[in-house]
């Protein structure tokens, strides 16, 4: 009796979902009949729309390489951030970067599967349903971490060198856009001194967004720059090559465009920066586009599981056939220069080293091939107990800290990161001058590390997620490079004070990688 109600179950699943996915079908076949209808009858194709170009006709606009830059100090520029300011025109990488960072890996997961869908949605519905998916539920206070911490090193380095070198000439700079204003005016403000930014408003409740727009909904440019300026109206207007923007600039006394091949082009180097980025926080080193993010799931699967392989290796097995394996499963390590290997006062060495993850002590000893006793100012519990080798927290008490190294350079070799914490930029921070008064043998270590997919250092996430996000890479490398004894005559032994063998050390770490002193 029960062979027929399992028979006819299968028919039923099958029905309840095929029904749903052609109703779907249907709906978006519909949408974009009707939105090519549209895009028909606004005249969007010049070529089959002659009554258009007759009645508009289209004014050409020079490019922005013509704009002379010099005795623009009383003027007043407005642009847009997206596709003029940045070199791309998607904004998609940053919504993702706002759901991954500010939100969860759930949120991003939900933002990527949208992706195909906004390939078929005009402009405003796109730019709704991405803040919709990335701001529902999000809390204002994640918002604002994203957008100081995270964002501006990513806006960054995509800038559009030759719209920021207009833009920074000008007296006055005012930014439109339809993407969240909340998203671009912290870094508008405090790296490029915009004046105003004006963007599109979100909903919120209480502390959280809604994933609503406000009730003035989507900002039209074009319009906003005339409640803005009214009669008096900007002296520079910088739009991109598209008729969406022309609108915009025609308000303008002088317009340029910025072209594809500018765009693609024109980087702004690191030098070149406003503001340094010493600090910045997230997991993610690369831009997240969708190919990109898609990739990033796609992998995690296979770097968990050989995040969890490295760290048994790394707690397990000897020096020697650690660095084979980890050579194996892709990981990177080179040693420069060699240990001096025993002190000459009877005392432990003391290694000092650049601070890039929580991992450098364990690096430095893989690499020497013996133990070492590490200090460090942050250490969470988890990493404590997966150390394979000694671990100290100092409690930022001079004299409890102090006595703590002594007692353990007497037992044996000693290894600190006077950093006191991580920096993934090419800069060195300042030195703390306590270990100079505690050690005359000193080894400077300069320690690189490099990465494709996930940083290992954080600050506003699990500190002990750390070296496994870091061991997630697919090929993560670390250089340790050892520059012998510091010279007795420039230690404290020598005569010379605590913060000048801290300052020297420090030069000379920076002068091996190439890095600059901060501090």
């Amino acid at each position: 009796m029960t062979l027929p109600v399992k028979n006819m179950v299968f028919p039923m699943v099958v029905k309840n979902m095929v029904f749903p996915m052609v109703v779907l079908y249907i709906l978006l076949a519909n949408s974009c009949y009707i939105a090519a209808m549209k895009v028909k009858n606004s005249g969007f194709f010049f070529k089959n729309s002659s009554s258009f170009r007759s009645s508009h006709p289209i004014p050409l606009y020079p490019s922005l390489r013509e704009c002379n830059i010099h005795g623009r100090k009383s003027k007043t520029v407005a642009c847009d951030i997206q596709g003029t300011l940045l070199r791309s025109e998607s904004f998609f990488p940053y919504f993702m970067l706002v759901a991954f960072e500010g939100g969860s890996i759930f949120r991003a997961f939900f933002l990527l599967l949208s992706s195909p869908l906004l390939l078929v949605l005009d402009y405003e519905l796109k730019l709704r349903v991405m803040i919709f998916i990335t701001f529902c539920g999000l809390r204002l206070m994640d918002m604002d971490s994203v957008g100081r911490a995270v964002l501006p090193k990513f806006f960054l380095e995509n800038l559009n060198v030759h719209v920021y070198e207009v833009l920074i000439s000008a007296g006055s700079k005012v930014v439109f856009t339809s993407v969240p204003r909340l998203m671009v005016e912290g870094f508008l403000k405090e790296y490029l001194s915009v004046d105003c930014v004006k963007g599109t408003e979100l909903h919120t409740v209480g502390s959280y967004f809604t994933g609503l727009v406000s009730s003035s909904g989507i900002l039209i440019k074009h319009r906003a720059i005339n409640e803005f300026f009214g009669e008096k109206k900007p002296d520079i207007g910088i739009g991109t090559s598209s008729f969406l923007d022309r609108p915009f600039i025609s308000l303008c006394r002088q317009a340029y465009v910025v072209n594809k091949e500018e765009t693609t082009s024109s980087v702004l180097p690191r030098e070149k920066y406003p503001k340094p980025v010493v600090f910045h926080d997230g997991r993610l080193v690369f831009l997240p586009t969708p190919l990109a993010t898609l990739t990033m799931f796609m992998w995690l699967p296979i770097g968990i599981l050989l995040a969890i392989v490295r760290v048994f290796i790394g707690i397990y097995l000897p020096y020697n056939i650690t660095i084979f394996l980890c050579t194996l499963s892709g990981m990177k390590l080179r040693l420069k220069g060699t240990d001096p290997l025993t002190s000459e006062n009877g005392k432990g060495v003391l290694y000092v080293c650049t601070h890039r993850t929580l991992l450098d002590p364990l690096f430095l000893c893989t690499s020497l091939g013996k133990p070492l006793t590490a200090v460090t100012y942050s250490l969470s519990k988890m990493a404590e107990i997966l150390a394979p080798i000694k671990t100290v927290r100092l409690t930022r008490s001079r004299n409890k800290d102090a006595e703590a190294m002594k007692r353990f350079l007497s037992e044996g070799d000693l290894v600190v990161c006077p950093e006191g914490t991580t920096c993934r930029e090419p800069y060195l921070l300042r030195f703390s001058s306590l270990f100079a008064e505690l050690a005359d043998e000193i080894v400077p270590v300069a320690m690189n590390t490099n990465v494709s997919m996930f940083y290992g250092t954080t600050a506003s996430g699990l500190k002990c997620l750390d070296p496994i996000f870091f061991l997630m890479n697919p090929r993560p490398s670390y250089t340790v490079e050892i520059l012998g004894k510091v010279p007795k005559e420039l230690t404290c032994a020598g005569g010379k004070s605590s913060h000048e063998v801290a300052n020297y050390i420090q030069r000379q770490l920076a002068a091996a990688l190439g890095f600059e002193c901060k501090g």
